[in-house]
């Protein structure tokens, strides 16, 4: 399973330095690469680019 980001991006770009896997690249909106994207499932806390948005808008693909 992988993360996406909704149409309320507001290309802040705080998710883009949080990404372990580089899954994050800029476009209209951040895009994050499902094939890449593990959502984090190493970490305990979760994905940390949910955790570094302002506005909610990364969810599960």
């Amino acid at each position: 399973m992988a993360m996406k980001i909704t149409g309320e991006c507001t290309v802040c770009g705080l998710c883009l330095t949080e990404c372990p896997t580089d899954s994050i690249t800029e476009g209209d909106i951040y895009v994050i690469d499902p094939n890449t994207c593990n959502e984090c499932e190493d970490r305990k806390d979760g994905p940390r680019c949910v955790k570094a948005c302002p506005i909610d808008c990364i969810e599960k693909a």
